[in-house]
């Protein structure tokens, strides 16, 4: 028998007493309020904390490049070229006019200044792309102690540098270990509790406990982000039989919405964990997966999506339209494929905050694992959530139009910026349509003038 010494058998009852107590902090403070949906306070706190450490070390920053003479680097929020929001035959007109005293209409077919209309827009866009802009991290204009925040990070001073490692150990010693053990908690009562609901007959002491079961282990998982996150007109929350949109910025989009409802998530079929999560999941909620052969067919993902909507006793299905990330400084492209059901619509609007920690995941730079350490390491995941009013489609109105109008009401609402462009293109070339679309206006001013004039 191997015996332990009496220092050896110190240790491992300190570590004991350690874990449980560190479980029974745990389990009081987090699990079960969490449970409840309550708080006591403590994120808010922690959050006003972290905003007076923010401050100083911005203004020590500040002074310390004063003080070496160092121009800081200042980000350009609106863009570094101002753009005037006017059309094509405006902006030729002008040019036309500056250069001579020919006006549009009195002109023959093309004058050789159109060229400089073309140039200069060309130019625009490898100065400041207003897309491929939108798939990068935002900068920020203070320091929030993450090196990865702000291109001014360097050596400033011995106390600036001090909390910055301070800093450093809070996060990768203390919150990391914590984060990761709330996540696999929730992870794992989401996987237990949805698999026994789910041998449960079907009935209305089903479904309560289904979106109970759900709606619990979200709010563990927000909890593992240390997430604080404000709702506004709760009245507005998507009902059975809708489908809810918002814009796209993390993974974590649905996790969040999700902690403050009940929702049947749309996506594709995966392997590994996520597959067993998938497979506990719809065995109490009627989620809808799709297999990887399925995905690109259109008719039938309309056709799940419309036999889900039609069911008023099924939970809102919750869809991001954009199909990718964004930086969650603008909204991108709907895809039209969701707005094409006719089913009532409703608009949810998410705003973080990048000052505790940037929520943005950049596949095409990151992987999940990867983007997953970073959000656990960082300081918190703040953001806003606003439940607009329901839209409907209009009489006069088709899918594109439709979707357009519920992403401008997003953007306004969130205080973003609204792009027509294809959040594809954060991996794809410009579709050659959009080119012959610029070249079609183009000669329509051209050609329409010309008949114009033959008719008189």
């Amino acid at each position: 028998m191997f015996l332990l010494l009496p220092f050896d058998s110190l240790l491992v009852n300190l570590l004991g007493i350690s874990l449980t107590v560190l479980f029974t902090l745990l389990l009081v403070f987090i699990i079960v309020p969490a449970i409840f949906g309550v708080s006591f306070g403590i994120r808010k706190l922690y959050m006003k904390t972290l905003l007076k450490i923010f401050a100083w070390a911005t203004l020590r920053m500040e002074r310390g490049a004063k003080e070496k003479n160092h121009q800081l680097y200042k980000p350009y929020t609106n863009g570094i070229i101002a753009k005037d929001p006017t059309s094509l035959e405006e902006e030729i007109k002008e040019i036309r006019r500056s250069g001579s005293s020919k006006a549009l209409d009195n002109t023959p077919e093309f004058e050789l200044s159109d060229i400089f209309y073309f140039c200069r827009k060309g130019m625009e866009t490898i100065m400041d792309d207003e897309v491929t802009k939108r798939f990068s991290a935002e900068e920020l204009e203070s320091w929030n102690l993450l090196s990865r925040t702000n291109y001014n990070f360097q050596y400033i001073s011995l106390r600036l540098t001090v909390l910055w490692g301070l800093g450093v150990l809070i996060r990768y010693c203390f919150l990391l270990p914590l984060r990761i053990a709330l996540a696999f908690t929730g992870i794992s009562l989401l996987v237990v509790g949805t698999t026994v609901v789910g041998y449960l007959p079907n009935g209305r002491f089903k479904e309560f406990l289904s979106k109970h079961v759900h709606l619990m282990c979200y709010r563990i998982c927000v909890r593992a982000l240390t997430a604080i996150i404000t709702y506004h007109d709760r009245k507005n929350r998507p009902r059975n039989g809708g489908i809810c949109v918002a814009n796209h910025t993390s993974p974590i989009d649905g996790i969040i919405l999700a902690s403050d409802g009940y929702y049947a998530m749309v996506g594709q079929v995966h392997g590994g964990l996520m597959g067993v999560i998938q497979r506990a999941m719809v065995k109490s909620c009627p989620h809808v997966w799709f297999e990887r052969s399925e995905v690109k067919d259109r008719h039938l993902v309309a056709k799940r999506l419309t036999e889900h909507v039609q069911d008023k006793s099924k939970l809102p299905i919750l869809i991001f339209p954009e199909g990718t990330c964004i930086n969650n400084t603008s909204v991108m492209m709907f895809k039209k494929g969701s707005f094409e059901i006719g089913a009532t619509v409703y608009p949810v609007a998410i705003k973080y905050d990048p000052q505790f920690g940037d929520a943005f995941w950049n596949s095409s730079k990151y992987g999940m694992v990867t983007y997953l350490l970073r959000m656990m390491t960082s300081w918190a995941i703040v953001c806003s959530v606003w439940y607009l009013p329901p839209m409907t489609r209009e009489t006069d109105e088709d899918a594109v139009q439709f979707a357009n109008r519920v992403k401008s009401a997003i953007a306004r609402q969130g205080g973003l910026v609204d792009l027509l462009w294809d959040g594809g293109l954060k991996r794809e070339k410009v579709k050659d349509t959009f080119k012959e679309e610029q070249q079609k206006l183009y000669s329509k001013m051209i050609v329409g003038n010309h008949e114009d004039r033959s008719r008189s």
